[in-house]
């Protein structure tokens, strides 16, 4: 009886906390990038180079820079012709490497926010969260010439009022699918394992480029993602010919 009684109420706990997550996912209106592209244009030319509703897609994103190390992924990028995304922070990065930032806008990779001090978003108020993303706009648009579009809420954390101020500030809010957590180790046969272990079609991968064992490990997935069929495109394209809206949450 008294296991009956444990039981039910295990049962009934996890059912609340299957709400609870249900009910989050709706209020930050998580979506798929497959989802986003959905039926939004039946002609495939609307879709750019790359249709990823055909295509098997995969999109690389580096966060927290740019640092003293950027130049050298960009080399391997451009030599091996992969477009990117990088979310960039505004303190000690975009202010101190604006140079890194114009490469890699004149390189035609993508250019996001990333926030100013790496904060966690949903313990701000919705002034220092605009506090957050507003250097980093200003920085990124005087040294490009173009705003960003999207930005990735530091440790994935998002809320109700952190998608409203990225709805007023016109930022689409993405997270990702894959992550090598290359922050806790110099291995890079470890990150790529983690990598490879983890991607599908539609992946994001989260990786940072700052640390020593990143840049060698990315040298090494570039051509085991391309022998395994993947597409290299930027957030963007893989959402395309969708176009990500602010406020919303992206993740595969």
């Amino acid at each position: 009886m008294i296991r009956t009684i444990r039981t039910a109420a295990l049962l009934f706990a996890s059912a609340l906390t299957v709400s609870a997550l249900t009910s989050c996912s709706t209020l930050t209106g998580v979506v798929s990038p497959a989802d986003a592209r959905g039926e939004a244009a039946k002609d495939k030319a609307a879709a750019g180079p790359v249709d990823c509703r055909e295509a098997r897609c995969v999109a690389l994103t580096f966060d927290g820079g740019p640092s003293a190390p950027t130049p050298k992924l960009l080399d391997i990028l451009d030599r091996e012709k992969i477009k990117v995304t990088f979310f960039l922070q505004g303190k000690g990065h975009t202010d101190t490497y604006p140079e890194t930032v114009r490469r890699m806008a004149r390189d035609g990779h993508e250019i996001a926010n990333h926030t100013w001090s790496h904060k966690d978003l949903t313990k701000l108020s919705p002034a220092e969260i605009r506090a957050e993303m507003a250097p980093v706009q200003k920085d990124i648009t005087e040294i490009t010439g173009k705003a960003p579009r999207l930005m990735r809420p530091p440790h994935g954390t998002t809320n109700d009022d952190v998608s409203n101020v990225m709805k007023d500030l016109g930022l689409a809010q993405i997270l990702w699918s894959v992550t090598a957590k290359d922050f806790q180790t110099t291995d890079s046969e470890l990150i790529k394992k983690r990598v490879l272990d983890q991607v599908g079609r539609d992946g994001i991968i989260l990786l940072h480029e700052r640390y020593a064992g990143t840049i060698p490990a990315v040298e090494d997935l570039i051509p085991v993602l391309e022998k395994r069929g993947y597409t290299f495109v930027t957030v963007s394209e893989l959402m395309s010919p969708a176009t990500p809206q602010p406020g919303k949450v992206y993740r595969p």
